[in-house]
């Protein structure tokens, strides 16, 4: 696994035992995250099966802190790449996929952040979350957490 956080992205990415499809399976469904998110408890999201436009309400735990969010997928290219931005912050949670050589998947997330972070968002992170260099590092560590579970989910579904 290889890591390269910086304060406005992060990006980590992890070599899986399974077929791009089966990883695809996971990451597509944004109701899915629950299951391996480090933050996500719960995902309602409106409408059917995750596509563009769909609209997610995301409650997130952090140690004792819980919080509501709300999330948009603003891209999907089918078995590549699927992004949600979250509406408070302005930030793009992105999933992509790239098939290996033995047939299993380099699957890379990263958290975008092309217009910054709010001024709401930065001041609730350096109140609530101990400021931005602590936050961007407990978010590294959750990637790397996140990419882990999905990594276990896919190859025991192989």
């Amino acid at each position: 696994m290889t890591t390269d956080p910086t304060p406005a992205q992060l990006e980590s990415s992890i070599e899986i035992d399974a077929p791009p499809a089966r990883v695809w399976e996971i990451v597509s469904e944004v109701r899915n995250a629950p299951q391996w998110s480090s933050q996500a408890v719960k995902v309602l999201a409106l409408g059917g099966r995750t596509k563009p436009g769909t609209l997610a309400l995301n409650l997130n735990k952090q140690g004792k802190l819980i919080w509501p969010t709300t999330s948009k997928v603003v891209e999907v290219e089918p078995g590549r790449r699927i992004a949600n931005k979250v509406l408070e912050n302005g930030t793009v949670w992105a999933f992509e996929l790239e098939p290996t050589g033995t047939g299993g998947t380099r699957l890379i997330e990263r958290r975008e952040t092309p217009t910054g972070t709010s001024a709401l968002s930065d001041f609730l992170v350096d109140k609530f979350f101990g400021g931005q260099e602590t936050f961007t590092e407990v978010l590294d560590q959750g990637v790397s957490t996140s990419l882990q579970r999905i990594k276990a989910l896919a190859e025991r579904g192989v």
